[in-house]
């Protein structure tokens, strides 16, 4: 196998994820910012969505999308378990990881490609600044939301670490870098963002 990485919150998710687990794989770096994965032969032999990260696995076919790279990884490598070891573990994981990609990691996200990062993105994508001060309110909303019912647990989906922690990390650790923190009124997640953010995989890339 052989893992199409960069810089960015997505491709991050996938490394921590293999950080967690001790998955090592050779690396190809993908220039973001000077547009490789917009061109072939990237959009040609690996992705024609033309995003990172990508999988290429072993009998030539590619994985692209973080949650299907993610999946494959946790049946190829289950232990430690990210995704859950039963019907009901995979269940809940995928439930929480769906809830905080759709109410926090991808306003975020927009709400960055059209304000702060228009000059990267806006040749390259449909790009509405107008709707970035609301995206980005979307995403503290989805914070709030999430706070009080993260009480009294160490993680998102429960008493383990899952992809939901991973993805939700990686996604307000690029948040924080680019002038959305996180509302200091929520203090679980900031707590919570605070021991992700001591565990080794957060320094391992």
């Amino acid at each position: 196998m052989k893992f199409y990485n960069s810089v960015g919150p997505n491709p991050r998710v996938v490394t921590l994820f293999m950080a967690e687990k001790g998955i090592e794989l050779p690396e190809v770096t993908v220039d973001l910012r000077g547009g490789e994965n917009r061109r072939a032969p990237y959009t040609v032999d690996v992705n024609p969505a033309d995003q990172t990260p990508a999988l290429a696995l072993d009998d030539g076919s590619v994985l692209t999308e973080i949650t299907a790279i993610c999946e494959y990884l946790e049946e190829r490598f289950p232990e430690p378990a990210l995704i859950g070891t039963t019907a009901e573990e995979r269940a809940n994981t995928r439930m929480w990881t769906r809830r905080v990609d759709l109410k926090i990691c991808e306003p975020l996200t927009n709400g960055f490609r059209f304000a702060e990062g228009l000059p990267l993105f806006e040749s390259r994508m449909r790009c509405l600044p107008e709707a970035a001060a609301g995206l980005k309110a979307v995403a503290q909303d989805g914070i709030r939301w999430l706070d009080p019912l993260i009480a009294g647990r160490d993680f998102i989906a429960g008493d383990a670490l899952t992809l939901a922690d991973l993805m939700l990390f990686a996604f307000l650790d690029f948040g924080a870098g680019v002038g959305q923190p996180i509302d200091p009124a929520a203090t679980n997640v900031t707590a919570w963002y605070d021991r992700m953010k001591a565990r080794p995989s957060a320094n391992s890339n």
